[in-house]
């Protein structure tokens, strides 16, 4: 049995797909006062896009690219912002405190 010169192979993280784009697009067409936050990629995440409703409700999906992010909220008439430098909006933790008082 060999134990030293094995090599396993580096992890690969899954790539924005179709569904996680569908689901982003129906976020902003059901949702009201929604904006875009961009977030920037980690050792273990891609590039993601956080949808925030005007109500704090959230949702995020991996995207292909920071310009991907940014292109798609512009095509959907919603604002975006580099959430590395804005940070989040408060209404986002303000909706997790309230789901998670209501048991949810």
């Amino acid at each position: 049995m060999k134990w030293f010169g094995r090599r396993q192979k580096a992890g690969t993280m899954r790539r924005a797909d179709t569904p996680d784009q569908a689901h982003l697009r129906e976020f902003v067409q059901t949702r009201q006062g929604v904006e875009g936050f961009v977030e920037p990629r980690t050792a273990v995440t891609e590039y993601t896009l956080l949808l925030v409703a005007i109500d704090g409700e959230w949702t995020r999906r991996r995207v292909p690219s920071v310009q991907w992010a940014h292109n798609f909220a512009n095509k959907l008439g919603i604002p975006s912002y580099d959430a590395a430098v804005v940070g989040y909006p408060p209404r986002m933790r303000e909706y997790n405190a309230r789901m998670k008082n209501n048991g949810r």
